[in-house]
């Protein structure tokens, strides 16, 4: 299935893990002493709807307390205002696939072997990484994953079940971003 349909399919945890994963992404390497994680109280609120509005408040504040890091950053206090209060939803789903878009794009921006194709995220999206650099196919395959974990979590086990290990996988796909830049940006400062 493409991300596309997954996200389509989705239940509501399925949306907010997924979403939150990518924003988490999306963030850069905190300053020396900042919190680790802004985002961390949504994970909680995800495995538990009625934390959301609460958990939700807290992220955006410890996001705005963070500084400026940069232009990822700001998109991501972006989608974190627009995010719905209710954990529930077509606004959910919209806000899902906003931040599957927005992981993609940052991946794109640090993918500097990606091919000259028309709009590679679109294409990602669709289920045809043809033509995209390693970050930006990494990281289509990695949403496809993480949803597709999501939507075979047993609607019987309890909430916090698997969000571990799609944090692994999250947490993962930002190391792995994380250096793409760190190596982009030591290589500008040797040019």
């Amino acid at each position: 299935m493409s991300l596309l349909d997954l996200i389509a399919a989705a239940d509501e945890r399925g949306l907010a893990a997924g979403a939150v994963a990518c924003l988490e992404r999306c963030l850069p390497q905190p300053a020396p002493g900042a919190a680790p994680d802004p985002l961390r109280p949504l994970w909680a609120a995800c495995a538990e709807p009625r934390l959301w509005p609460a958990r939700l408040a807290e992220a955006r504040a410890a996001l705005d307390t963070a500084g400026d890091p940069g232009a990822p950053a700001a998109r991501v206090r972006e989608l974190l205002a627009g995010a719905p209060d209710g954990r529930t939803g077509e606004e959910l789903r919209a806000w899902a696939h906003a931040c599957s878009v927005l992981a993609l794009e940052v991946h794109l921006g640090h993918d500097t072997s990606a091919s000259a194709a028309p709009d590679p995220v679109a294409r990602c999206r669709a289920g045809d990484p043809t033509g995209a650099g390693p970050l930006l196919a990494g990281e289509a395959a990695r949403q496809t994953a993480i949803l597709e974990m999501l939507a075979a979590m047993d609607e019987a086990a309890p909430a916090t079940a698997g969000l571990r290990q799609i944090r692994d996988v999250s947490t993962e796909g930002q190391r792995v971003l994380r250096a793409a830049a760190a190596r982009r940006g030591r290589g500008r400062v040797r040019s």
